[in-house]
């Protein structure tokens, strides 16, 4: 498929997400969420084709959070940016330190590490100004967090498109909802974005529940092509008088 046919597709799908859901609005300023990896390229590159064609007025302010693992680029990442417009701001954090100290024994070091940045992206929206924090999480992930919290914490609950944080201060969007990771990993190939590792540790080794996850998603998508999209569709489609929910007594 031609880059530019699997561009308007992807582009279609961010439209419908942003239309469904509200993700931005006029004015907004938008913290987009730099991480070097596929996702975050995809979604800032999309958004900026997006800004230059929609009816309303919105700004993005590309943000790397540098949890300061040994060998990440943040270089790459930055120059890159920089020779396509943008200016990325990079906060360096003890991320790295912080784990190694406190981490507890059976504690996953990847939610660890994301609940860490969380706080530290939240701040920095606050300190920019931001209306906004975009997030690059795409079609698979919702699917994947929507299984594991089924299987394994015993809770029907994915991910929100727009999530309004507990303190008040943070809207969290995710315009990828409906783009299958796929799609993003032949567009970042063809797009030739400078894919940054993130040098964690335990990269490859940790979260090996969510990768069995995936692997199941994947052979079960293999025989049944539409798969994905219904379960997407399933997360705004619940029929509660359908589920096991208590009457107040």
């Amino acid at each position: 498929m031609p880059l530019k046919k699997l561009e308007k597709q992807i582009l279609k799908k961010v439209g419908k997400a942003i239309f469904d859901f509200n993700l931005i609005e006029d004015g907004d300023k938008i913290l987009v969420a730099m991480s070097g990896g596929k996702d975050s390229y995809a979604m800032l590159h999309l958004l900026n084709i997006l800004k230059k064609r929609a009816p309303v007025k919105f700004t993005l302010v590309p943000v790397n959070i540098d949890s300061n693992f040994t060998g990440y680029r943040t270089d790459i990442i930055s120059k890159y940016l920089a020779d396509n417009g943008h200016n990325l701001e990079i906060v360096k954090t003890n991320i790295y330190e912080t784990i190694e100290k406190h981490i507890e024994p059976n504690t996953s070091y990847c939610s660890f590490c994301s609940r860490l940045r969380r706080g530290v992206i939240y701040n920095k929206a606050v300190e920019l100004g931001c209306t906004k924090i975009a997030l690059g999480h795409h079609l698979d992930d919702f699917i994947e967090t929507s299984l594991l919290n089924q299987f394994f914490t015993g809770e029907i609950k994915a991910m929100s498109a727009k999530l309004h944080s507990d303190d008040g201060r943070n809207t969290v969007i995710r315009p990828l909802v409906y783009v299958e990771e796929a799609a993003i990993m032949k567009y970042a190939g063809m797009m030739a974005f400078p894919i940054v590792c993130c040098c964690c540790p335990v990269c490859g080794s940790d979260n090996m529940m969510r990768k069995n996850v995936k692997k199941l998603l994947t052979e079960l998508s293999g025989k049944y092509p539409g798969l994905k999209r219904s379960m997407i569709k399933s997360l705004s489609n619940v029929k509660t008088r359908h589920l096991l929910v208590k009457e107040n007594k």
